[in-house]
């Protein structure tokens, strides 16, 4: 029973730290799981890490395994892969060598066998699981089994490689980034691994990211069900499967990639297509949703917030990372066993007992370095008919559009080098907001997807929609 929190730790209460060390224990001992290793960021900084039991290294001489995890031990961590494989897909995307509405056909080459519908999937159905592909590839069970099994593209096809109509539901596939990871690599006339280590875990300085593990690594195990007994799990180079679950990584490493997650990083990605990939893709089949997909993340709601990240699994290992960027905070959970550890539900408790217990503060408000004096012109109330809305100008020219009482449509908008701004979130996403001026140079009105935004309610000089009754406003 170990606890590795180290001088890192120090802006943590300890009253904070001994909770999170002891979900951390409680987790470990009641999902019998040989080693846990738990941590948590908050403001780009890793401010806890704790490990419970032992037992990750080799057999020694005396049958037991020997060695104790640190925050710098290789876990396998499954899917979070996908995630790191979503980055690279967007990453294309920033630079205009994809888009998200691209049919896979049209960069990478189907195989016939595989369909139309396979071919006619687009890159955002892939990233989100909605492109209706079978969960799984072609047998055997590829996680337990060589990837020679399957050497090309052609070999991961079943008989029905499509069970639903593409676009309609969540249907999770790792057969889909499977695909993905050839398309990046196609894309990049490089293997998906050698792309991600020079475009992401080298920017990032995570060094201890890799397709196959190396010393220091918790070896995997499955504890019996009924006895308290560890059995060996294989480990296997899932080969063309690899983009779906290979990467094998540690806390210290997922601490600064769940810190890019959280807050962006211009080397890597930018917030705002970090945001885009935490939307949800597909709407959620409940009103009341407390989990959904976006590109490549996971959503979650837990204690009242939501959380992007992903869970992962494979033979031996659980892990998950999980992210509340608007709390800065962040957090990490690994575990060498197939099973029996609720790997994401611990991880996001850790992330909520520092929340709850030392909430981040706000940044400080700061004035803008330069103010444009035609973007302050804009600024303020306008009215949608008689409705009232706040117009409101961001860093970087960005505008945001509020409903003033709260009800009602907001969105934020980006600007564009034509002099519109691009919506980007809500009912506005992806619409064009204008700014229409008369013949004298003046600002008539806002268009924002035809809608028209007027200085008073229902202006009878605006185009629409006022001037629908000449008498104008009247009481009684």
């Amino acid at each position: 029973m170990i606890d590795s929190s180290g001088d890192m730790d120090a802006e943590l209460l300890p009253e904070t730290r001994r909770a999170l060390l002891h979900r951390l224990a409680v987790a470990q001992a009641e999902g019998r799981v040989p080693s846990a290793v738990g941590a948590v960021v908050r403001d780009g900084r890793t401010v806890w890490t704790g490990v419970r039991g032992g037992a990750v290294g080799p057999p020694g001489e005396t049958g037991e395994t020997e060695g104790a995890p640190t925050a710098d031990t290789r876990y396998r961590i499954g899917s979070i892969t996908k995630t790191f494989v979503a980055v690279l897909v967007m990453r294309l995307c920033d630079e205009g060598l994809l888009d998200l509405s691209d049919p896979l056909g049209g960069h990478l080459e189907v195989p016939a066998e595989a369909g139309d519908e396979v071919a006619s999937a687009t890159v955002a159905q892939l990233l989100s699981h909605s492109a209706g592909l079978a969960a799984e590839p072609r047998g055997p069970w590829w996680e337990r089994t060589p990837g020679e099994l399957r050497p090309e593209t052609a070999d991961l096809f079943g008989e029905r490689p499509v069970r639903h109509p593409a676009g309609r539901r969540h249907h999770y596939s790792n057969l889909g980034y499977a695909l993905l990871g050839s398309l990046v690599e196609r894309l990049r006339g490089a293997p998906w691994h050698d792309v991600l280590r020079e475009e992401v875990l080298d920017p990032l300085g995570m060094d201890r990211t890799t397709p196959l593990p190396g010393e220091p690594y918790a070896r995997g195990w499955a504890v019996h069900p009924w006895a308290d007994a560890v059995l060996p799990e294989p480990l296997a180079d899932t080969g063309r499967m690899a983009p779906a679950g290979q990467l094998w990584s540690t806390a210290r490493d997922l601490c600064r990639f769940a810190a890019f997650l959280a807050a962006g990083d211009d080397r890597v990605l930018g917030a705002e297509s970090l945001a885009r990939m935490r939307t949800p893709a597909v709407a959620p089949e409940a009103e009341a949703w407390d989990q959904a997909y976006g590109l490549g993340m996971q959503l979650v709601r837990s204690g009242g917030r939501l959380l992007a990240g992903h869970t992962g699994s494979m033979p031996g290992f659980l892990a998950a990372v999980w992210t509340a960027p608007g709390e800065r905070l962040a957090s990490v959970a690994l575990a060498n066993a197939t099973s029996g550890l609720p790997v994401g539900g611990l991880a996001a408790d850790l992330l909520g007992i520092v929340a709850e217990r030392e909430p981040s503060f706000p940044e400080p408000w700061r004035p803008r370095s330069q103010a444009d004096p035609e973007l302050l012109a804009l600024t303020g109330p306008w009215y949608w008919g008689p409705a009232a809305f706040a117009l409101r100008v961001r860093e970087g020219r960005a505008l945001e559009l509020v409903p003033v009482g709260g009800a009602g449509r907001a969105s934020r908008f980006r600007p564009e080098a034509d002099g519109t701004w691009t919506g980007l979130n809500g009912y506005y996403a992806g619409e064009t907001l204008r700014v229409v001026r008369g013949t004298d140079g003046a600002v008539s009105h806002l268009d924002l997807g035809t809608f028209v935004f007027t200085r008073t309610p229902y202006d009878p000089d605006a185009p629409v929609p006022g001037g629908a009754d000449p008498r104008g406003w009247r009481a009684g």
